[in-house]
Formats: structure tokens, sequence, C-alpha cells
């Protein structure tokens, strides 16, 4: 059995086409509702705590790389780095990556 982190399981390789979506969805929808909301009361060390939170989350890169690979319109259209990720493996290998820039900083 994976070792659960606090961003999801360390060493269970998830399966793009496996990925529990609405979960994720209401994790981000639920952090940024807080984020909103200490924002709103003026609470900055709350805000910039929890967008530090956002941006280390599994579930926010998760739900941001099928935004941008899935649902948005220019889906097709290559990035950056000359590739469009449309296969299931290529979106999960961009996750993978994404949080690992996060992580360990830009190459």
């Amino acid at each position: 059995m994976a070792a659960l982190g606090a961003n999801g399981p360390e060493d269970e390789d998830l399966g793009w086409d496996t990925v529990a979506w609405p979960v994720h969805e209401g994790q981000v929808r639920r952090l940024r509702q807080r984020i909103f909301k200490a924002s709103k009361v003026g609470d900055l060390a709350a805000v910039r705590n929890l967008q530090k939170m956002m941006l280390r989350s599994l579930s926010n890169t998760l739900v941001s790389v099928r935004q941008v690979t899935q649902l948005n319109a220019g889906r097709a259209t290559a990035g950056v780095d000359g590739q469009a990720a449309l296969t299931s493996r290529a979106r999960m290998e961009a996750d993978f990556r994404i949080r690992g820039q996060i992580k360990h900083g830009p190459p």
C-alpha cells in the first residue's frame, strides 16, 4: 500500500484515466474559497500560506493540467515546449513535471 503524503500517495503511480475528478475539483474549489475569505477579511498571512498550499497541491496541478490539455479551446495547440499533451500518459507526465518543478524549483 502506498504511503499517504500530504498531497496524496507518495509512491503510487496514478493513472490519468483513474483520477477522481470531482474529488480534486472540490478540493481546489474549497481552497480557492478559503483564499477568497482570508483576502476579504484582510488576513494577508493566511492568504500567503493558502496560496503556497495551493501551489503545492496535487489536486491543483491535476485540475490545472486537465484544464489546459482537455477542456480549453486551445488544447491541441503546442505549448512553449513544442508539444501538445493529448495522450493520458503525456498528461500525467506533464503533471509530474510541474510538481517536480514546484518542489525543487525550475531547472
